[in-house]
């Protein structure tokens, strides 16, 4: 039930993080707050395709 999704940050569009979801229980993009080591800052890191 659980898929691996990776987080590319939205300011360069990078991705930096994989993590696993759950489809069942979470049914929109998952977004977090990471720091991004391109942006050398927290940046908002949302669910890419």
């Amino acid at each position: 039930m659980r898929d691996i999704i990776l987080l590319a940050c939205t300011d360069c569009k990078r991705r930096n993080y994989s993590t696993t979801k759950n489809k069942r229980k979470a049914t929109g993009r998952l977004e977090f707050k990471k720091y991004c080591r391109f942006c050398r800052s927290h940046t908002v890191h949302r669910e890419s395709k």
